[in-house]
């Protein structure tokens, strides 16, 4: 297939670039920039900067690369900026979005796979959540990942668009080529690892009193490249009529980790002191979220292959080691 992926210059749509290449789809990517990076797109892929509100280039985009899908992932994604400037994430996140519905609808395109995210269950009265638990977010972040999800719904409904919904625990890791570089980071993993490497003084532990194990968030990492896989399984399921409007959860399940126990596995993986330092809690974050992937794995067949967290930490750190400016060089 001829698969537009926007935000494919970021963490997550590099990986996803990747397994499409692989298996035999031809990629454009249609991105901004504004948090991905150019030199995170394979060598080969055309690409495309522009932002989702400017039609006439992303109507132009896809009739001149013959786009017969898209896989979704141009977001805004950060839970604490969210809540100090919702305004930024309806944007971008519903509106744009809107946009790129739009003009999939007027360029014949009827099969969409969108990134969502953990957070549209906010905190949840049972573990591991399932797709059918109630939708409660509890930060704008989440509210507008399931607004836009709601639209997929009712534009399905009207102009018959097929889609997915992949709503994503927590992506960690990295393929040998590309990896986790963000411009502020405020990602776990990556924040412990610039520790270990001597880049921060000390990782900050947001609360240390929630109803967990040992009082810190507990979460559920994946790595990215099984969150790849799954992208390309739901497109080709969605391009066979196997599915039809789908949510599936995305993550490792079991136990999950807590942050403190992330810092102790990256102690071991790096053999590196991270010192660490306990904050004030953050407004918007759910004490426990761990995922049952149950369902895609019945009906997708899906296999992740790195669910030890210290394959997950040990590919980051490769990665990390290998680039240890990321993409700033």
């Amino acid at each position: 297939m001829q698969v537009m992926v926007t935000g494919g210059a970021g963490y997550i749509g590099s990986a996803v670039n990747q397994a499409l290449l692989k298996a035999g789809h031809s990629v454009l990517v249609y991105d901004n920039l504004s948090s991905g990076h150019r030199a995170a797109v394979p060598p080969g892929i055309p690409f495309v900067k522009a932002e989702l509100a400017d039609r006439n280039t992303l109507v132009s985009s896809m009739k001149q690369h013959k786009i017969e899908a898209v896989i979704h992932m141009a977001a805004h994604c950060l839970v604490g900026e969210s809540m100090s400037d919702p305004g930024k994430y309806y944007d971008n996140n519903v509106i744009a979005g809107i946009a790129l519905l739009d003009c999939m609808r007027d360029c014949g395109i009827e099969c969409i796979v969108f990134s969502s995210t953990a957070a549209v269950y906010g905190e949840p009265a049972k573990q591991p959540i399932e797709e059918s638990d109630p939708l409660v977010p509890l930060n704008p972040y989440g509210e507008t990942k399931l607004a836009f999800e709601t639209a997929l719904r009712w534009y399905s409904l009207a102009y018959g668009i097929r889609y997915t919904a992949l709503r994503y625990f927590n992506a960690a890791g990295a393929s040998s080529e590309f990896g986790e570089w963000h411009r502020p980071e405020t990602h776990l993993i990556p924040l412990v690892l610039q520790t270990a490497a001597g880049n921060r003084e000390i990782v900050e532990i947001f609360g240390n009193d929630y109803p967990t194990r040992d009082g810190t968030c507990l979460r559920d990492y994946i790595h990215v490249m099984d969150l790849a896989s799954a992208h390309v399984l739901a497109l080709e399921a969605l391009n066979s009529g196997s599915i039809r409007n789908f949510a599936f959860n995305l993550g490792c399940g079991g136990d999950g980790y807590t942050v403190s126990e992330v810092v102790d596995v990256a102690r071991k993986i790096t053999g590196r002191n991270i010192p660490t330092k306990v904050s004030p809690k953050r407004s918007g974050d759910p004490a426990v979220l761990v995922a049952s992937s149950s369902k895609i794995r019945k009906e997708l067949g899906w296999k992740p292959k790195y669910q030890d967290l210290s394959e997950i930490i040990g590919s980051a750190w490769e990665w990390f080691q290998a680039h240890p400016n990321g993409y700033d060089n």
